[in-house]
């Protein structure tokens, strides 16, 4: 999930998210990654203004959080419903709290590829936490298995 300032400096601060279907590594030096957001996302402009995400990664047991953010309409209420809550960091971007992976980026470029804007974003803190990750592959839901 892609995490961001609704509006900047509004009180009380408030995040918009987008479930990511395209996440990636791209450099490790500088550390780069990238994100593929579609021209129609309300997170588009929020992203453009920014100039900052986060990104969460979810544990598998968090499906209803990856749902909820892959709707354009999000509400307290319905985030209260599913107990999302968020850590602020001290740029002012908002982290989902009990996930296995958030990450805060810069971005450092953007390119419109057809109906996608690309993110470069420059990794400027990563925190990783124990648990398994939620996984969408050929459209469904999956949990990793063990190595035999």
């Amino acid at each position: 999930v892609v995490t961001v300032p609704r509006a900047p400096k509004q009180a009380p601060p408030q995040a918009y998210g987008m479930t990511a279907n395209s996440f990636a590594s791209v450099s490790l030096d500088p550390f780069l990654t990238l994100v593929c957001v579609d021209q129609r996302s309300h997170l588009l402009p929020l992203l453009k203004q920014n100039r900052f995400f986060g990104v969460n990664v979810l544990k598998e047991h968090q499906q209803a959080i990856s749902v909820y953010f892959a709707q354009a309409d999000q509400t307290l209420e319905a985030e209260a419903e599913l107990n999302i809550r968020y850590r602020w960091t001290e740029a002012g971007i908002p982290l989902l709290e009990e996930t296995i992976a958030q990450i805060v980026c810069r971005v450092v470029a953007s390119y419109i590829a057809g109906d996608h804007t690309i993110f470069l974003g420059e990794v400027q803190s990563a925190d990783l936490f124990p648990g398994e990750p939620l996984i969408f592959f050929r459209s469904q839901y999956r949990q990793l298995a063990p190595l035999r």
